[in-house]
């Protein structure tokens, strides 16, 4: 059974707290759709950034792939798939933390 879905503008609010909690302070890069926008999350260390990628697993759990790849990536790299990305879904709020560990504040299942 797949768990119930929250509005994508609450999500983000959640979110942004935990950074702050977690100390990993985090704020939106892009507005998306406050109801059922997509995500994704910029995550910031000392060797570049990692970009990640909100999605549903098949049983419709929230999962996270590291769209930019196992490894950091540059500010260019960080840049190109962003707009990629929200040239696909202009509804796609983006989200930026400072997160050396590059792990992300709240819970998720990373693949």
């Amino acid at each position: 059974m797949s768990e119930p879905r929250i509005k994508a503008g609450i999500w983000v609010s959640a979110a942004l707290r935990i950074g702050s909690a977690d100390n990993k302070p985090g704020m939106v890069v892009r507005k998306g759709d406050p109801d059922a926008g997509g995500v994704l999350v910029i995550l910031r260390g000392r060797s570049g950034n990692m970009v990640l990628t909100q999605f549903r697993e098949p049983g419709g759990e929230l999962a996270w792939m590291r769209g930019t790849g196992p490894s950091p990536v540059n500010e260019e790299a960080t840049d190109a798939y962003v707009k990629k990305q929200v040239s696909y879904d202009p509804d796609l709020w983006v989200l930026e933390f400072d997160a050396a560990d590059y792990l992300p504040p709240f819970e998720g299942r990373l693949v």
